[in-house]
């Protein structure tokens, strides 16, 4: 049951954090921003956690998931209520940097703590439950927020996805019991560095895996909105597109963990990014919507198979007490990807138009996933 609650809270913020995303990027077009301003926006939401998710997933490990998930509900709906008293760009910017910090305490603690409930024969289960309230979310949050956008306006969307994250945030603050409590470390902590978890090879590799995930997540999430807005394609029809994603990444995880039993996270891992890199570089070639629906289906079972199995190969592979560490360690790197690439995607699209980026992210994860292919059957 826990973990069924902890997937709901994952709905809930995730909508709001997701459609935000594209409510943001949206907004911003529509009040003249350039690609690369854009950039810097989706980029601001990496600002934060790039310097701080150590941090919080040490404060996780020693305090507890149920505070920092609740708090950093209320800060994310409060950060996206803003657009709508103060509706400018500067704004927007302010907007992203606050959401992007609040989120990952929220964020952080759910990836540190979710392995851990119902014992570790539950692992692989809990990180495919977690991931299905996520993939839920990518379906909700662009799919409502490009319909409310059409209909009622950016205003009103903010608004709307404001009131998501209150769910949440009333449900920790009514019923914490269902969280587990702090990690109970058996070492001094003082003992323990952040090189320690880089330097073990193969919880090194899973990091890596999960920075390249990252870097097609970031293109879709955030280039194709430019790329449809571009074409000519309204924000309800972008929104549709992108809810394939969602609808590909859900069905996945349903059956997940079957394919671990039969092949082992680390192999599905793999052939995750090298779906992904093949539908990356499928994009710029099309403008029909039906034929980008697709292509958003296929990327999505390439990266939303390969996105718990990252999570759950960190867990397994952390050292006791330290999962939310590594959890934080993952999330630093993949902020990390989320603050430099949409600087580099709006720049180059700025530049040289929508083939560099879409193929030069292809040839990233397809070169990724061929080191990491190298580096398991090492094992």
């Amino acid at each position: 049951m826990p973990i069924y609650l902890i997937a709901l809270l994952c709905v809930f913020n995730h909508s709001c954090f997701g459609g935000s995303r594209m409510a943001i990027a949206l907004y911003a077009l529509d009040l003249g921003a350039s690609q690369f301003d854009v950039g810097v926006l989706m980029a601001f939401y990496a600002l934060f956690p790039v310097f701080l998710a150590i941090w919080v997933g040490k404060l996780v490990d020693r305090i507890g998931p149920r505070n920092p998930m609740m708090y950093g509900s209320l800060g994310v709906g409060l950060a996206t209520l803003l657009p709508s008293f103060f509706p400018s760009l500067a704004t927007l910017y302010f907007c992203s940097l606050l959401i992007g910090f609040s989120f990952h305490f929220f964020f952080i603690a759910v990836n540190g703590v979710s392995g851990g409930i119902g014992g570790p024969e539950n692992r692989t289960k809990n990180y495919a439950v977690v991931s299905i309230g996520f993939s839920s979310a990518a379906f909700l949050g662009p799919f409502t927020t490009g319909f409310a956008i059409d209909h009622f306006g950016f205003l009103t969307a903010f608004q709307f996805l404001s009131a998501l994250t209150f769910v949440p945030f009333l449900l920790l603050l009514l019923k914490p019991d269902f969280l587990p409590g702090p990690n109970k470390q058996s070492s001094d902590r003082s003992k323990n560095k952040i090189t320690d978890l880089w330097k073990i090879p193969q919880l090194q590799g899973a990091f890596i895996a999960s920075g390249i995930l990252s870097s097609g997540l970031d293109l879709f999430q955030f280039y194709f909105p430019v790329y449809g807005h571009s074409i000519g394609l309204s924000a309800s029809i972008i929104g549709t597109v992108m809810a394939c994603f969602a609808v590909a990444t859900f069905s996945v995880r349903l059956i997940i963990p079957y394919f671990v039993k039969h092949w082992g996270e680390a192999v599905i891992l793999m052939y995750g990014i090298f779906i992904a890199a093949f539908a990356i570089a499928l994009f710029p070639f099309f403008a029909n919507p039906w034929i980008l629906g697709m292509i958003a289906f296929v990327l999505g079972l390439g990266l939303g198979s390969g996105q718990p199995m990252s999570m759950s190969l960190i867990y397994v592979l952390a050292p006791d007490g330290r999962s939310s560490e590594a959890a934080g360690l993952r999330i630093m790197i993949n902020n990390m990807v989320h603050f430099s690439f949409p600087l580099v995607f709006g720049g180059l699209g700025t530049a040289l138009g929508y083939f560099p980026v879409f193929l030069s992210n292809s040839a990233l994860l397809m070169s990724g996933a061929a080191f990491l292919k190298t580096k398991y059957n090492k094992k």
